[in-house]
């Protein structure tokens, strides 16, 4: 685990709630730190951690279903404070010898709850208030255990939070964490400052401090090869490693062949001349362009690129020999997404930063953002001073443009891709909006549509734009742009972009579909 590296830290407990990752950034916004683990974990862990707050997340399962998650009941025994949410309030009423019952009606959405007691986790609030709060659940609270006194109620759930302040236990029925809840951020901030006594010390300027020394530390007089994408994360990395080691950081910059127009040019410049990092660009773009020749199904398509990228990187640090250490860019959410409440989550496709490396490089992994969420990732840059176009990057994907032509990557299919992509950023850009959304780009479709250019006909491909917002890529939803805007960006792709003559617009949520087209 490791929280070690901080004193005040909280540990959230996951019993597969959609939103437990909200749960662990509202804790982070309220800086302090936390870690998300199983609800499975061993009690020694949890000593090990040795969090001053515990959180028990929501999650789908009834506490009476065969086989519903359950905790240690020694968590109980820590002396550590405890708040359930949702599911968590009602296995810790389970637990305690209180009854849990089937709600006569699901309640789910939006909710008026009216406060009845202010101490503790409503501080703040006034008596009778109505707080407008989220609901999702099927059971609800008939009868809470010895000690505890409810704390708000509303229409179906009578008993909506409760306290049992002299032990330091508290449930929620609603969930504080999403936006739905407007005040939720101050129940939040009751239990972590109030009642478990934690102070406001994570921040992204003492993560950069202690980082730098952490590295210093275990890499001493050894060098570190890191692979550079140019991406927010790899560069993060880069620069945090620069600081810490300086010319013992070694990077290597492989073109695929699969990237945005004008991408080779510009990492270059930033990283070599602007940092005069010891910068390694491999040109591999014919292998991977090869290799990709008549493929068409997408997860193939991601791993041969996986495993051409390793086979290039290993190539080339074997060539510059010496070094001990590879330096990754894995973010929080990888870390969460290989650990689920039930293990391993099933593979919906495979992750650019999992697979793992060779064993014959036997290089030790450092990842020093694995502790990191994306929007901190970016925070981080900015006190490392990274330039502002490279902080505010809209996320890309691994696999490049690959994953963004549908069917067969070719050359010629990649210039059109390129050719699309620059007119829809540039658009996102002179409308405002890039800083505004998660992600946009264009997706070359593997069909031909009839249409009609000069007066003659034409039988021509199909682009589509997507946009999206979202907070970490776990959820997104389709971004409602300006008709003008997206009129704009069609008019030119469809007038300047040889080989197109439709646009459509992606008006998809993730769930069920998925950021990427593949």
């Amino acid at each position: 685990m490791s929280g070690n590296f901080y004193k005040q830290k909280v540990l959230i407990l996951d019993f597969g709630s959609q939103y437990t990752q909200l749960i662990a950034r509202r804790v982070r916004e309220a800086q302090v730190y936390c870690e998300i683990h199983p609800f499975n974990i061993s009690i020694e862990k949890i000593k090990t951690f040795s969090p001053m707050g515990i959180i028990l997340s929501g999650g789908p399962a009834s506490i009476y279903e065969i086989n519903a998650p359950n905790v240690d009941r020694q968590i109980l025994d820590l002396k550590v404070p405890v708040l359930g949410i949702c599911y968590g309030m009602q296995f810790l009423t389970h637990l305690l010898s209180g009854i849990v019952s089937k709600a006569t009606d699901r309640e789910y959405g939006n909710a008026a709850m009216t406060i009845e007691d202010n101490r503790d986790l409503f501080y703040g609030f006034g008596i009778s208030d109505q707080e407008t709060v989220w609901m999702s659940h099927g059971d609800r609270i008939d009868r809470m255990p010895e000690g505890f006194v409810a704390l708000a109620s509303s229409k179906n759930s009578p008993i909506a939070a409760m306290a049992d302040a002299s032990r330091k236990f508290f449930g929620v029925q609603f969930h504080p964490e999403v936006a739905h809840t407007p005040e939720g951020h101050r129940v939040l901030k009751n239990f972590l400052f109030r009642i478990c006594g934690c102070e406001p010390s994570w921040t992204m300027a003492s993560f950069v401090r202690r980082t730098i020394r952490k590295q210093r530390e275990r890499i001493g007089e050894d060098r570190v090869i890191c692979g550079l994408s140019g991406g927010v994360d790899s560069s993060v990395t880069a620069v945090l490693l620069h600081k810490a080691i300086g010319d013992r950081l070694s990077c290597i910059f492989v073109d695929n062949g699969l990237l945005r127009r004008g991408e080779v040019q510009d990492v270059m410049e930033v990283f070599q001349e602007y940092y005069g990092m010891d910068l390694h660009l491999v040109d591999a773009s014919e292998r991977f362009l090869s290799c990709l020749k008549g493929i068409s199904d997408p997860e193939e398509k991601r791993k041969i690129i996986g495993r051409e990228f390793i086979g290039v990187f290993e190539q080339k640090a074997k060539e510059l020999g010496s070094a001990k250490y590879l330096a990754q860019g894995t973010l929080y959410p990888d870390v969460i997404e290989s650990v689920s409440f039930k293990g391993p989550s099933a593979t919906i496709k495979s992750h650019h930063n999992v697979g793992g490396l060779p064993e014959t490089m036997k290089l030790k992994l450092i990842e020093p953002l694995r502790e990191l969420f994306k929007d901190e990732v970016r925070q981080v840059g900015v006190e490392l001073g990274l330039p502002r176009e490279m902080v505010i990057r809209q996320p890309f994907p691994g696999p490049g443009l690959a994953v963004r032509i549908l069917g067969e990557v070719t050359r010629d299919r990649l210039e059109i891709l390129r050719s699309a992509d620059v007119i829809v950023l540039e658009e996102i850009r002179k409308a405002g909006l890039y800083e505004k959304v998660w992600q946009s780009f264009a997706v070359l479709l593997p069909v031909r549509t009839v249409g009609v250019m000069g007066d003659e006909r034409t039988y021509e491909n199909v682009i589509a734009i997507r946009v999206v917002d979202s907070l970490d890529a776990m959820t997104a939803d389709w971004t409602r742009i300006p008709y003008e805007v997206q009129a704009r960006m069609s008019n030119r792709i469809i007038n300047s972009v040889k080989g197109v003559n439709r646009v459509v617009y992606d008006i998809s949520s993730k769930p069920p579909s998925t950021i990427e087209w593949e």
